[in-house]
């Protein structure tokens, strides 16, 4: 020891110098260490060359202790788990009050319709029957497709960051913006033809008329209801409701109220102003010009440049399969024998829409949730499933379907009762007319379920966003399905009081 320690330099000597050999061989023997000791020697060699280098010793500074974040796929397994175990019972409470809150929206705007039918504008310009479906079908092709895609979002996280929230917020808008002033003038264009043809000509005044207020109508009920579809979204999520089984419902009972008060506003006051010969013309050009301005504003979102790109081909052909069921209403309404119609067709219609857009965007979220667009998820594996698999099996969302199903029947004996109490209608509410209406009705909602089913997969399986393709075809479905099956049951009252049952 007293040899080795003879080795080295005093402390504070200056002159002192090494051999080269004999440095080399210290080094090495440096580099051996700090690998025996599994980084000890490292860290301490860099100490002491720090301290050689600064001329005092220093403490090496720590990384900073991040505390952890909850990752999204916790979040979504949190949510994927919470969807699962859905019970029917909760399903139908969570379901319960805006459905009911829905149907007395629509029991309201049977009222209005049931009311302005006897307006001259409804009486001289009969083609706005025609565009009732098509303009009130309009919640089912944007507003209840606007809160489906925003449940979906808000479901999978993707509303958590405001920036992200802010954005799609506004894209969404503009993009409904654009799909009703669209729409809107397509389904005028469709209720003139088809008018035509009926009445074997065209009045211009008319037609200006039906235009501008059809695209009137969608632009202001486009973006009102669309702001309260996107504070009920943001709000249910905050206090831990599923928005899938809330945002529908509150679109269907504000959209068929808002709609038909609109129209009937709109048209009876550009009616009244006709023989200012540019009013209507003017009125539609000037919605017509906002196009581009919503386009620009809707395709900052890559989502929503998607939908501005494909999304055309559903809303325009449920548009179309709607006008098919305005004609109906537009030949019934002033049958004698089908008096009363009128306060009928919007809850049935109504109710039929908002059940199976429920139903289809919970599938929606389920598929978003299990599987990528293009590969079914293993429980929903087959493509073409049986009515007995839709309803009757164990998933969640036979599940959704049969509680859905079984609130036909409640729902429409409420909402009938409450159209008695207000004295609506022209028709007497008789045992055989309750029979064969809510016959009517589950048939419909039946059929509309059942169908939603395969066209969601059948969407899913090609590669499209069922949030953003099935609801207008459904709801557009449910019209027809609705206005044809309830003149069916009037016919069908018809002949059994005139048997004497």
């Amino acid at each position: 020891m007293l040899e080795a320690d003879s080795l080295l330099p005093p402390s504070g000597a200056k002159g002192f110098t090494m051999p080269a050999d004999e440095v080399r061989q210290r080094k090495g023997g440096g580099r051996k260490k700090s690998k025996k000791g599994k980084g000890k020697g490292q860290g301490g060699s860099a100490n002491e060359r720090s301290s050689s280098l600064n001329g005092q010793d220093e403490v090496p500074l720590l990384p900073p202790i991040v505390p952890p974040k909850k990752p999204v796929e916790e979040k979504k397994r949190t949510v994927q788990a919470k969807t699962e175990e859905e019970s029917s019972m909760a399903i139908c409470l969570q379901v319960l009050f805006p459905y009911l809150l829905a149907g007395m929206g629509m029991v309201m705007a049977g009222m209005v319709l049931d009311s302005v039918q006897h307006w001259d504008v409804f009486k001289v310009i009969t083609e706005v029957f025609i565009l009732v479906p098509a303009l009130v079908g309009l919640k089912g092709n944007l507003e209840m497709t606007l809160a489906s895609r925003l449940s979906t979002a808000a479901n999978t996280g993707q509303m958590d960051d405001p920036k992200q929230q802010w954005l799609m917020v506004c894209s969404n808008l503009a993009l409904i913006q654009v799909q009703a002033t669209v729409v809107g003038f397509l389904a005028a264009l469709a209720a003139v033809a088809l008018g035509a043809v009926s009445r074997g000509g065209v009045e211009l005044d008319q037609a200006a008329v039906l235009c501008a207020s059809s695209v009137t109508t969608a632009f202001i009920a486009a973006l009102s209801l669309g702001l309260v579809m996107i504070g009920v979204i943001i709000g249910s999520r905050k206090v831990g409701i599923n928005p899938d089984n809330v945002a529908t419902p509150i679109a269907a009972s504000l959209g068929d109220l808002i709609t038909l008060s609109l129209l009937a506003g709109v048209s009876s006051t550009l009616f009244h102003y006709r023989d200012i010969w540019y009013l209507s013309p003017l009125v539609c050009v000037f919605f017509l010009v906002l196009i581009p301005l919503w386009v620009v504003i809707a395709r900052r979102s890559l989502q929503i440049r998607e939908v501005l790109r494909s999304g055309w081909q559903p809303v325009i052909v449920a548009m179309s399969i709607s006008s098919f069921g305005g004609l109906i209403l537009d030949k019934t309404v002033s049958d004698p024998n089908f008096e009363g119609m009128a306060v009928f067709t919007p809850v049935i219609n109504g109710v039929g829409g908002n059940l199976v857009a429920i139903q289809a965007s919970r599938i929606s979220t389920y598929l978003h949730f299990w599987s990528i667009p293009g590969v079914l998820p293993y429980k929903m594996r087959q493509h073409w499933p049986n009515p007995c698999m839709t309803f009757f099996s164990a998933g969640v969302n036979s599940k959704s379907a049969r509680v859905l199903f079984l609130l036909v029947v409640p729902g429409h004996l409420v909402f009938l009762f409450a159209i008695k109490m207000l004295q609506g209608g022209h028709t007497a509410i008789t045992l055989a007319f309750t029979c064969c209406y809510l016959c009517a009705a589950l048939l419909q909602v039946g059929i509309l379920l059942y169908v939603a089913d395969l066209i969601v997969r059948l969407m899913w399986r090609k590669g499209l966003d069922p949030d953003n393709f099935s609801i207008p075809y459904l709801t557009a479905l449910g019209d027809l399905l609705g206005t044809g099956f309830l003149a069916l049951c009037f016919r069908l009252v018809m002949l059994v009081e005139g048997l004497g049952l």
